[in-house]
């Protein structure tokens, strides 16, 4: 079966796949295969595959020992896996239990399996589930070498920007000061503080910052991490020219918070700001809204205009990486 898999040299096969591994990227059901001295990794997704890793398609045994959700339906299903629970979105009722009980009985790693009940909602932006099996909402999510406890009834998180926030945390140098202003569970403040910076995570869910506090002491950075349950407009005040980054990830309102994001700044300081716009310009709106709340008392370059996915027709969700110099 042709699948998309990362093509790497032998000698650094070993370090790619725990690279994959650790970012929950492997296929499992598929054989990791080596011809002419390259080694062919099978992966789940290959857009949240880090841009320096080469992706290709290629014919590549499934494990004869595994039994995939596809062997029992006769069809690929379409789901994603969040530590050991597997995620589908299906309305039909039928459907949606047929899928669920094929893929209990395959061979993936599954304790639960969840269907979309609803749309994200709410300022906390979490969404209901139907368990169609297992107990619970509760699981533990591994990311790129992190641990990431969290319920995903009561927060939200999407294992789909696993790249993403990577490629950010990988700027981010020992002894900065970097402020999340909507941390959740910590996604972005956990692997900052395991690469030595000191980190501000801020949300007004209660119930992700109590699971931002066990990730920290989870990953060993709990003295690196300090979470606030509040508006961040409100905490603003206390950390005032505290920050040398600051990420910004309210896609449709993180224009509203661009104020106490300025006044939270150091003389120097980058900004991560997220954005979903049209794909006619995409980039234009959220840097006219940084310059706008910026200047004249910063000077503003924009470092990266990145599109990081797709997130519906004609609507692109980007990434404004931005330098503030006062």
């Amino acid at each position: 079966m042709e699948v998309p898999c990362v093509r790497v040299p032998r000698e650094e096969g070993e370090r790619t796949r725990r690279e994959l591994a650790d970012a929950d990227l492997i296929a499992d059901e598929f054989e990791i295969t080596v011809a002419d001295g390259t080694l062919y990794i099978p992966v789940t997704d290959p857009e949240a595959v880090p841009d320096a890793l080469e992706v290709v398609s290629r014919e590549v045994p499934e494990r004869e020992t595994q039994t995939t959700p596809a062997d029992r339906l006769g069809f690929e299903p379409s789901y994603e896996r969040l530590g050991d629970v597997v995620i589908v979105d299906e309305e039909d009722d039928e459907r949606s239990r047929t899928i669920a009980d094929a893929i209990v009985e395959s061979d993936l790693p599954v304790e639960t399996v969840l269907n979309k009940a609803s749309k994200v909602k709410g300022e906390t932006r979490v969404r209901d589930w139907e368990v169609l099996a297992g107990e619970g909402t509760e699981t533990v999510h591994r990311e790129y070498g992190c641990e990431f406890a969290l319920d995903l009834a009561e927060v939200y998180f999407s294992p789909r920007l696993a790249t993403e926030r990577h490629r950010v945390a990988e700027q981010v140098e020992e002894g900065e000061r970097a402020l999340d202003m909507f941390a959740g569970v910590g996604p972005f403040v956990i692997p900052f503080a395991k690469r030595g910076a000191d980190c501000v995570g801020v949300d007004v869910n209660e119930c992700a910052i109590e699971y931002l506090r066990e990730n920290a002491r989870r990953n060993g950075v709990e003295d690196r991490v300090t979470a606030i349950a509040a508006d961040v407009r409100e905490v603003a005040p206390e950390y005032e020219g505290w920050a040398d980054r600051i990420v910004m990830n309210l896609p449709h309102s993180a224009d509203e918070f661009l104020e106490s994001a300025v006044t939270i700044a150091d003389d120097e300081c980058v900004l991560h700001y997220y954005d979903i716009q049209h794909e006619d310009d995409p980039f234009g709106p959220g840097e006219r809204a940084i310059r706008a709340a910026a200047e004249p008392e910063y000077d503003v370059t924009v470092e990266t205009r990145r599109t990081v996915r797709s997130y519906a027709p004609h609507e692109l969700n980007v990434c404004l990486d931005v330098r503030l110099e006062r």
